[in-house]
């Protein structure tokens, strides 16, 4: 075999493998929660009655909170592409060193950490009526 023929079976194969390592890193990609807006129109789109107040996304886009103006909250999290919303109780809402923690209940949604966002930004979403 020739130096040329050589070579060209070696750049064949980088460009092989490189597009494959494109490939795999493409379907690990995490898809985040984008915005607020997202995650208030989930949590309308999914709950009855709920109108969405104002909402919060963790900085990781993992999870999200969105708190109705009647003051139910909703946690929020993306499972594949969809985005899961489940109504739970202001007692399951927590503050800890990484964020807000929503203890849901379910198995399906388990809990839900809100990254970075801390109570001031929850007590500022919550209405007048709602004791954070």
């Amino acid at each position: 075999m020739t130096p040329a023929i050589v070579g060209g079976i070696v750049a064949v194969v980088v460009v092989l493998l490189a597009g494959l390592g494109w490939v795999i890193l493409r379907m690990r990609r995490v898809v985040k929660i984008e915005t607020p807006e997202e995650a208030a129109d989930a949590a309308q789109a999914q709950l009855r009655g709920f109108a969405v107040a104002g909402a919060v996304v963790g900085a990781d886009g993992q999870g999200a909170l969105a708190i109705a103006d009647d003051g139910r909250v909703a946690a929020i999290k993306r499972i594949g592409k969809h985005l899961a919303v489940r109504e739970v109780s202001w007692r399951t809402v927590r503050a800890t060193h990484e964020g807000i923690l929503v203890e849901t209940g379910d198995k399906a949604l388990g809990a839900v950490m809100l990254a970075q966002v801390d109570v001031l930004d929850i007590r500022r979403l919550a209405p007048k009526s709602v004791r954070v």
